[in-house]
């Protein structure tokens, strides 16, 4: 297998109007893009594994540089024949298709690395397999070592079929532009620009429309104190405040286990202690004089008050 890469990402020729917009926004959700390119190395490696099966003349690696041709091209196709196979589906009950790119480009994968099963593969019980599974991984790792199809190179060809499939253009922006300076202008405040999380410590990367989102879980962020003391707390670090350092931290009373069943704030403790010493008393005393009845207590608190003000 070929440990340079090359070039083989599709080309999309599109024919101007005289007069009409001539340059385009191309930005797409990164989120998107990534996570489709990420896929594209275990749909190739299945076709590779599952079509070598059995074949005593040929490898994975042997075959890997003519099907990843094959399934860019396939891929190409049926993402810029999506529009009419949806329109046929609409009148099949059972063809329920979701419209997030990522789904639909993911049965396309799945559809390409099926039609390259050779017959031993089919019928063999192969596709089922433990073995099956970890030579497809290992052949990932490999293609991954040697370089073949870079992270790059496959995120150019997703933006490609993701902006053939996103029919709705959720997920990449489709306006014009008659000028460079409109088309500069525009970029700079993108809903799909790619940002990167100014909180120190992340260095996630998303679309500028995902930012509220990704803001209200960023484990990096500093926030308030959940439970309202005056400390800023990283959120990640969140639970370990609240329960080690936390002034507002709920803990038992110092007189649990004499009787006391108040949980309170453990900056509230001395102020506890004085406001509930009549019932901290009564406890103590409790313990001592096991078979004394509530009023003979209640009486003895009231001279240990009478006494302690004098």
């Amino acid at each position: 297998m070929p440990t340079i890469d090359v070039d083989l990402g599709p080309e999309k020729f599109e024919e101007e109007k005289q007069g009409g917009p001539l340059l385009h926004c191309d930005l797409c959700d990164t989120e998107v893009v990534h996570k489709l390119a990420q896929m594209f190395l275990p749909g190739l490696a299945s076709a590779c594994v599952d079509n070598t099966t059995g074949d005593l003349f040929k490898t994975a690696g042997s075959v890997a540089v003519d099907l990843r041709k094959e399934m860019i091209d396939y891929l190409t196709q049926r993402s810029e024949s999506f529009v009419a196979e949806s329109v046929i589906l609409e009148g099949d009950p059972d063809g329920e298709v979701s419209d997030h790119p990522y789904d639909i480009i993911s049965n396309l994968v799945d559809d390409f690395a099926s039609s390259k099963r050779n017959l031993l593969s089919r019928v063999s019980g192969w596709i089922l397999s433990e073995k099956r599974e970890d030579n497809i991984e290992d052949f990932v790792q490999e293609m991954e070592v040697n370089g073949f199809w870079t992270l790059e190179r496959r995120e150019k060809i997703a933006e490609t079929l993701l902006k053939n499939v996103d029919l709705a253009n959720s997920y990449h922006c489709n306006m014009s532009f008659n000028s460079v300076e409109e088309l500069a202008n525009h970029i700079d405040n993108c809903n799909f620009r790619s940002i990167i999380c100014e909180n120190e410590g992340c260095n996630s990367r998303f679309c500028a429309s995902h930012l509220k989102d990704h803001d209200s879980t960023c484990p990096f962020k500093i926030i308030s104190c959940e439970q309202k003391c005056s400390a800023n707390i990283m959120r990640r670090e969140m639970d370990r405040h609240c329960i080690t350092v936390c002034p507002m931290k709920v803990v038992n009373c110092p007189f649990y286990a004499i009787g006391c069943r108040s949980a309170v704030s453990q900056c509230m403790i001395e102020k506890h202690r004085s406001d509930d010493i009549d019932s901290h008393l009564w406890h103590f005393l409790k313990g001592i004089y096991k078979e004394a009845s509530g009023d003979d207590l209640n009486n003895r608190v009231e001279q240990i008050i009478q006494v302690s003000k004098q």
